[in-house]
């Protein structure tokens, strides 16, 4: 078990660097086995054209590494506080690709625009605060999912499987590490497409909600149509 878990958080991992999402090692996808309790994550500082299946890093939610050679990824505290509290999912992914992050650091939520944006995510790409000195001292990336955690209570993660981090970059989740991985790329796109409107028309409004629900909704819940059954 632990093994296919490793294989295809390490599949995962590849393919940021195929998408353009990652530069050097600053990345990482995991990936949970919920009847275990375990994850499996990218190992910390490992350059990607140097890793195998089996320098994945398993992890259990207390945050201790139960099997590998190396140090998982330094973000693991943060994976550990989703996984805790978004029982729905089974990937995460954290990186700081170019667009996505530019947005974070400028303390913005990426507004929905158009049609790419609604069919994947519903409504504003929230940036959650900074946070606090005492935070950052305190246990930085378990507070850091805190945060995200806590922005969370009551809104609809599964609906909205982003989230920028100010001055920090994203975080995108879904049902495993392949779907986090698709979340990663498509908020990537939107948010360099979102940068751009905004520099085409400095103006320019959101999205009308019924073009947004319509088409979130032909592709999620019940009464969902798009593609192949």
């Amino acid at each position: 078990m632990l093994e296919e878990l490793k294989k295809r958080v390490y599949e995962a991992n590849m393919q940021l660097p195929k998408h353009g999402l990652v530069t050097f090692t600053w990345g990482n996808v995991s990936e949970i086995d919920r009847e275990s309790g375990l994850f499996a994550i990218k190992p910390s500082g490992v350059d990607y054209d140097k890793l195998t299946p089996d320098d994945m890093v398993i992890v259990d939610l207390n945050g201790n590494k139960v099997e590998g050679k190396y140090n998982p990824s330094s973000d693991t505290a943060t994976h550990v506080e989703l996984y805790k509290a978004f029982k729905d999912i089974g990937g995460i992914v954290h990186t700081h690709s170019p667009w996505a992050t530019s947005w974070a650091q400028a303390g913005r939520g990426i507004p929905c625009y158009g049609t790419t944006h609604a069919d994947y995510m519903y409504g504003t790409i929230p940036c959650v605060r900074n946070l606090t000195k005492e935070e950052i001292d305190e246990a930085y990336e378990k507070n850091t999912g805190v945060l995200i955690v806590d922005y969370f209570k009551d809104k609809d993660y599964v609906a909205m499987p982003a989230v920028l981090c100010k001055n920090h970059g994203p975080f995108t989740w879904g049902k495993d590490g392949m779907e986090a991985v698709h979340n990663a790329v498509v908020l990537e796109e939107v948010a360099k497409m979102a940068a751009r409107t905004e520099k085409i028309n400095s103006e320019v409004k959101e999205a009308p909600q019924e073009l947004q629900d319509k088409h979130y909704y032909r592709k999620h819940g019940a009464n969902a149509y798009y593609g192949q059954k």
